[in-house]
């Protein structure tokens, strides 16, 4: 009966552990506003990257998390969201599935990850 008591209490505090770090609201001030419309930003940024954009087939790979991108000494502060890329290269052929990221601050893609700068 023990064991049954340590073992419901040991969930329970499990579950506010995790609820709290759900809820915890992220800084704002440093991470800027949460961009609800993600996929719209970096659909419009792709455009001024890729050399097919009409092309691009994006597999989105789960919703914009807080992140640094910074290096140690320069925090580079905002929302990151991974996502896979198939588009049309010079050649007119597609380039297979490409992974990718985007740092979203304040409405705006300020880093990309995975485009090879």
């Amino acid at each position: 009966m023990k064991t049954l008591a340590a073992l419901i209490c040991f969930s329970c505090l499990m579950v506010a552990v995790q609820s709290r770090a759900e809820t915890e609201a992220v800084d704002a001030s440093r991470y800027g506003p949460y961009p609800t419309n993600y996929k719209e930003i970096v659909t419009k940024w792709l455009q001024t990257k890729l050399l097919d954009p009409a092309s691009a087939q994006i597999e989105w790979e789960g919703d914009p998390k807080p992140a640094d991108l910074g290096t140690k000494d320069q925090h580079l502060y905002g929302y990151l969201v991974n996502f896979k890329v198939n588009s049309r290269n010079r050649f007119g052929s597609y380039t297979g599935k490409q992974a990718h990221g985007a740092l979203i601050r304040n409405g705006e893609v300020i880093k990309g990850v995975g485009f090879g700068y």
